[in-house]
Order: structure tokens, then sequence, then C-alpha cells
């Protein structure tokens, strides 16, 4: 099932996620609906909390992004032997972060048509219960690193656009204001306020 993103301006986005027992029985339903949600929305990952459910779960494609690059590009965002991942992330810890960081350009779906330069480590080891609820201890790098982070935050009620400097954030306040009103057309459903 297609379901609506949450926009930007809507409380659930700014609240810590709580854990998923593994018993839960709406949990598989849930992350099928969630794939389909992020691949119609043309995303890369995808938080629950952007679709109005505040549990500690998000999904990672970094495949479809790798694809989608230049060979060029495809060297610059990621190692040479990078595991590119579909994988579901329930109840996450990044547990380990690299002194290395980078900067590159950050969006968001619940956040349209805005994207802006976030720093975060190039490398990071992270705890997490795949879809089959099976404990897995993995470390990423570059873009699919970054992706991961940007949807752990969701999971810490935190946005990219907490992580920006003070005179960037009063720059995009503007167009921040358009999509809390609904001001703002996409190619895919949205719930504003």
């Amino acid at each position: 099932m297609n379901l609506p993103i949450i926009a930007y301006g809507n409380r659930i986005l700014k609240q810590k996620c709580i854990q998923i027992n593994k018993n839960s029985p709406e949990i598989q339903d849930l992350i099928t609906n969630m794939w389909e949600t992020m691949e119609n929305s043309n995303g890369c990952g995808l938080s629950s909390s952007q679709i109005n459910k505040p549990l500690q779960l998000f999904i990672v494609d970094s495949q479809i992004t790798f694809e989608n690059l230049d060979t060029e590009s495809q060297l610059v965002y990621f190692e040479k032997n990078d595991k590119r991942i579909k994988e579901t992330f329930i109840n996450a810890r990044i547990i380990d972060t690299s002194e290395e960081t980078w900067e590159d350009y950050e969006g968001c779906l619940s956040i349209p048509g805005l994207s802006q330069k976030v720093e975060r480590p190039w490398k990071i080891t992270v705890e997490y219960f795949n879809q089959d609820f099976i404990k897995q201890t993995k470390t990423f790098t570059g873009l699919t690193a970054r992706i991961i982070q940007h949807e752990y935050d969701h999971t810490q009620g935190v946005l990219y656009i907490d992580r920006l400097k003070s005179l960037t954030r009063k720059m995009i306040e503007s167009k921040l204001k358009k999509i809390v009103n609904g001001n703002i057309k996409t190619g895919y459903p949205m719930k504003f306020l």
C-alpha cells in the first residue's frame, strides 16, 4: 500500500520513536508498505515516523542510488568493495563512528524541494535487527552510511535541517513555511498539517 508521507511541521517527526517488540504482528505488513511507499516516492530511505508510525524502524536502498550514478560519482560516494544494501533496520543503534567526516547534500521526502549540505561521519557501525528479527552488527561507509544516519536520525526525532548552521536555517525558513502550509507539489502523496 502506497502511504502518504508526513510533511515537515508535523510533531511526529520530532518525536523519539519507540522500540519494536519482536512479536508485533503488524510489523511485516508495515515494512512491505514502507518499501512500496519509498519506491513510489523515488526515495532511497524511509523511516516509519514519516508514515505516521513512531517506531524504531527504517529502510535503506543504496543499491538503487549506486545504479543511478555515473561511474565517476560511484567512485566518489562508494568505496571499491562497498556492499550496497537494500535493508530493513529495526531498533537500530549506531555504536561507532569514524573521526573522518564528509559533507554532502541531503534531501528528505518529508521536506520536499529542499536539499542542504550536512556533515556526517564517513564510516559507522550499526547494531540492529533485520526484517527477520535476526540481530546484526555491520559497518557501512560512504553514501550508504549517510543514508543510514539520516534515517536513524528520524527515529531519534532529528531532521537533517536540525544539523544546519543557524544562518543556513534562516535562509530556508520561507521554504519550510510553504511546506508546513501545504503550498508545494510533489510526485507522491503527502499529509500536511
